[in-house]
This record gives C-alpha cells, structure tokens and sequence, in this order.
C-alpha cells in the first residue's frame, strides 16, 4: 500500500487542537480592519459537514 500524500493547501489552513478538534482561521482578517469586530476574526472550529471532507485531505487526523 502506497503513502497516502497530504493536501498541502488544506494543512496550511487548519490545525488540530489537543482534543482533536479541528479549527480554522475566518473570513475577513486581511485588510480595512479598523471597522470590523474583533470577535468575527479569529479562529473557529470546521462545521460538521466539512469535517468528514477535512480528514478525506489530511490523512493523519
């Protein structure tokens, strides 16, 4: 059986958390920051949906 190959776009926008729960960054954080809220950027976890998606692309989770 061959190495299974990470996708490298996906490990470089999410980390895993000690409990195995998998967080990404918001939308929004680049640019115009003085009128937006501190609390819509930040970090969140991956909804339910894409959790299953996520692990098919990182295949160490």
């Amino acid at each position: 059986m061959p190495k299974l190959k990470t996708h490298k776009a996906m490990s470089k926008r999410i980390k895993v958390t000690g409990s195995g729960k998998i967080m990404r960054e918001r939308a929004a954080k680049s640019h115009l920051l003085t009128h937006k809220s501190p609390r819509k950027c930040g970090k969140t976890d991956v909804a339910g949906s894409d959790v299953r998606k996520v692990k098919k692309l990182l295949p160490y989770i």
